[in-house]
């Protein structure tokens, strides 16, 4: 895998910028519970994190599907607390996260996340 050459310095970016604002330009209009917002921006961070550590250290596909799996788990103990379009949002930042560092596919973890299956992957 080639990861982007700027992936660190989007990564950084990313850690920094606010997240979860209302975004009028998408169907994304804030949280559903705004006092979620603290916890869902360290999960994020974590993530970011995770990924800025496989950039440092031979990344590859595999390294960052696993940074996508335990970032999601931290997602889990809030899960029933978010609606769809909170869960929608935290998959977009993932694919965001993914875009950062070049990686095409989370391997169906965020369909498996968001829906329950992997609408890609036949019975």
């Amino acid at each position: 895998m080639n990861v982007n050459k700027d992936a660190k310095q989007k990564l950084l970016s990313f850690i920094k910028k606010s997240k979860f604002d209302a975004e009028p330009s998408t169907a994304f209009n804030g949280l559903s519970n705004p006092k979620l917002k603290t916890q869902l921006n360290k999960f994020l961070d974590e993530a970011a994190a995770d990924f800025l550590t496989t950039v440092n250290h031979q990344p590859n596909e595999k390294k960052f599907e696993d940074n996508i799996k335990v970032g999601l788990l931290r997602f889990n103990i809030l899960y029933n607390e978010l609606d769809t379009e909170d869960r929608e949002r935290i998959c977009t930042y993932f694919e965001e996260l993914m875009d950062c560092v070049g990686l095409q596919s989370s391997n169906g973890q965020l369909n498996m996340w968001m829906y329950g299956f992997d609408p890609t992957k036949k019975n």
